[in-house]
């Protein structure tokens, strides 16, 4: 019985290092980490040029936090990556509207209304220099009482989201919802 804890700790330890992996960040450095699935048999196909647009309506459960749609975009980049697809082979562009405006607030307008600043920006950064546009949409800043100088200088503003969307899926753009 002395030794039974000593044999749990030894199990546990080999677990732990048998099934624990480096979180990764191929493309969009420090967010969105991934982990490799070395079993994985259905993989991106790297020849592939991926166009896509997302529909980023989920505002944050905490304001004070990263917004985790604003990280899925990193992870569903970093996916990609870990596949084997570089991102020259990835358009990715991001249609910014509803709840999700909040996200995209410079920082002052941000600290008036949550006393920090926008945690999503330096996201927001990354995403932008790994080759990720976005659009925010007007109709929502009107909606919201938000002037386009709330908004991070990294978006360009939109008429609409539903006029982006309908501009570029016809362009051959897979819409993603998140």
């Amino acid at each position: 019985m002395k030794y039974l804890p000593i044999l749990f700790l030894s199990i546990f330890g080999f677990y732990k290092t048998a099934f624990s992996q480096e979180v990764q960040f191929p493309i969009v450095k420090g967010f969105g980490g991934i982990y490799a699935i070395p079993e994985a048999k259905e993989m991106p196909d790297p020849s592939v040029e991926f166009k896509i647009i997302i529909d980023l309506v989920t505002g944050a459960e905490d304001p004070k936090q990263i917004n985790r749609m604003v990280d899925n975009i990193a992870r569903m980049i970093n996916l990609h990556g870990l596949g084997g697809v570089p991102m020259e082979n990835m358009k990715i562009k991001v249609a910014v509207h509803g709840g999700a405006v909040y996200s995209v607030l410079n920082d002052i307008f941000y600290e008036k209304l949550y006393g920090v600043k926008n945690p999503n920006l330096p996201v927001y950064k990354a995403l932008k220099a790994s080759g990720v546009e976005f659009y925010v949409c007007g109709q929502s800043l009107v909606a919201r009482d938000m002037k386009t100088s709330d908004v991070w200088e990294g978006t360009e503003i939109a008429l609409s989201m539903l006029t982006t969307l309908t501009k570029y899926v016809p362009q051959g753009y897979m819409l993603m919802r998140f």
